[in-house]
């Protein structure tokens, strides 16, 4: 046979390819539920966000939500807490990070960079899981009228800032929003 010489498909190499292709197509429909049984199923995915009614929430007062299976502390704080927590020197904090989702990595942590913002500073919404050992610190107590963990000692402020203890940073703000003036959503 020489190089020029072709030869026509035969009845064989059209089975081959079929049968290779009906073999590909089996294969797909064979690993598909197991690729499929992967995604998220529906209450994975409402969980995503929850939405939070606030509107009970008295100034002084906090509540604790559940999102993603951890607890989520949301705090309305009165003029005097707000005042007291502004009034700290970032030179005075543990940790001089915000560790606010909302915003960038690098913003200091001002208490207007730990609330929900600007007009809004009353707000304080973060993850209650204390950063030392994970434990869920009592609100509304401790040397600085924040959160304080009994379990080891660290006390956070009214903005959920590191204050003293062994815990190494700030209680972490999540993502949210208003979602209107009584609603904030989580996530």
């Amino acid at each position: 046979m020489s190089v020029n010489d072709t030869t026509e498909p035969t009845r064989r190499d059209f089975l081959y390819i079929a049968t290779g292709m009906a073999g590909v197509v089996a294969v797909g429909g064979a690993v598909w539920p197991f690729i499929d049984q992967m995604r998220p199923d529906a209450s994975t995915l409402a969980l995503a966000t929850v939405d939070v009614d606030v509107s009970a929430i008295e100034p002084g007062m906090s509540v604790t939500a559940k999102w993603r299976g951890k607890p989520i502390f949301i705090r309305n704080r009165t003029e005097e807490e707000v005042a007291e927590a502004q009034a700290v020197e970032l030179s005075e904090l543990k940790d001089p990070v915000a560790r606010n989702d909302n915003l960038s990595d690098a913003e200091p942590a001002t208490d207007l960079a730990r609330s929900a913002g600007e007009g809004m500073e009353n707000w304080i919404v973060m993850v209650g899981s204390c950063t030392h050992l994970g434990c869920v610190p009592l609100g509304q107590s401790g040397d600085f009228g924040g959160w304080f963990c009994p379990c080891h000692g660290s006390h956070y402020d009214t903005a959920g800032r590191i204050r003293t203890g062994p815990a190494p940073t700030n209680l972490p703000v999540p993502v949210f929003e208003f979602i209107s003036e009584t609603v904030i959503r989580i996530g």
